[in-house]
């Protein structure tokens, strides 16, 4: 009963969040009740770990995540899970988005991580033109709807061009993908616990999943 009633407070929550006031009523009513505050970056660790936990089908990788990620979002879930679900990749974005693909159209659940979505451009044609074509092309027979994308985006001010752009735009404008950008650690925790944004739905060709200000002491605290 605990666990529906938990879930039901989640859905009335993501109900009302139509505003950042909104937003801040919904998070302090659950401060109160909870008591615990948490950021953006401990929300996304929780809600790989929600992800990892319930479906034995999902995997995390991408570059530097065994040890954690430069943003510390995958912390102690290769310890957790072994690396045989949490794992580095080579440097080759391309590839970590195109071997997602692939282990999405064999019915798992693929958590890419593109490190900086600045990066994410090598892997603009396995986005574009085989992910969220890929159950259009098939005329429904196939799907990688089990494949989500994170890569943070203007999360380093000072990082030039390679650690600052904000280029989740570009893919709006294809169909077959789903562009969520998250900013509060309640939408992260809502998501990934019961709307699925980590466990993407067979219709959704691929959701990419842009998360800014993931660092401790940002200003996208919630």
């Amino acid at each position: 009963m605990a666990t529906i009633a938990r879930k039901l407070e989640w859905r009335r929550a993501m109900s009302t969040l139509s505003s950042s006031s909104s937003i801040q009523s919904v998070y302090s009513s659950i401060v109160q009740s909870e008591g615990k505050r948490i950021n953006l970056f401990t929300a996304i660790n929780q809600a790989l770990r929600i992800a990892l936990e319930t479906d034995p089908r999902s995997y995390v990788f991408g570059e530097d995540v065994s040890f954690g990620g430069v943003f510390r979002c995958t912390t102690g879930l290769t310890e957790r899970f072994g690396k045989h679900r949490v794992f580095n990749t080579p440097l080759c974005e391309q590839g970590i988005v195109g071997f997602g693909i692939g282990l999405a159209a064999m019915g798992n659940r693929a958590i890419v991580e593109i490190q900086f979505a600045d990066y994410i451009y090598p892997a603009f044609d396995q986005i574009v033109n085989e992910a969220a074509k890929y159950r259009y092309r098939s005329g429904n027979q196939f799907n990688c709807g089990g494949l989500t994308i994170r890569a943070p985006y203007g999360a380093v001010g000072h990082g030039g061009h390679y650690h600052s752009q904000s280029p989740e735009a570009f893919f709006c404008h294809a169909p077959g993908i789903k562009v969520i950008s998250l900013y509060y650690a309640i939408q992260v925790l809502s998501c990934a616990g019961y709307q699925g944004c980590y466990t993407t739905e067979p219709n959704a060709s691929k959701r990419f999943t842009s998360c800014i200000n993931t660092r401790p002491k940002s200003s996208g605290l919630f």
